[in-house]
């Protein structure tokens, strides 16, 4: 797989990326670090413990992460969480944005471990 395959599973944009950091060393290198980052676990227990705030910055940290390395669909998704977790209190559809990160998510880390494995 390479890590255009890579990018073509998840739903995102390597044209764009590769038009702003110019170098497939690079961009692999923080696709790699990707499934390391503490955010999407964070959001999680946050929203499972009410912690709106803390709820909200992890999904923003998704969101930005995403628009840095062009992860489309989960960008889109974690970005519409955001929003509905800026006022501090949830939006009642919350729990449906939240499915679609976890959707998006999941697969943005299938195709990141898929990559990784074509590595090995």
């Amino acid at each position: 797989m390479t890590l255009q395959d890579c990018y073509k599973a998840m739903g995102a944009d390597y044209d764009e990326v590769f038009g702003r950091l110019r170098s497939e060393r690079l961009i692999q290198k923080f696709v790699l670090r990707f499934p390391d980052d503490g955010s999407f676990n964070l959001l999680e227990s946050s929203l499972a413990s009410g912690d709106i705030g803390e709820a909200f910055r992890a999904a923003h940290t998704i969101k930005g992460v995403c628009q840095n390395l062009g992860f489309t669909d989960l960008g889109q998704s974690s970005s519409a969480l955001t929003e509905a977790l800026r006022s501090g209190t949830p939006a009642p559809n919350t729990n449906e944005l939240l499915e679609k990160v976890r959707q998006d998510y999941k697969v943005t880390m299938d195709a990141i471990r898929a990559f990784q494995a074509s590595l090995a």
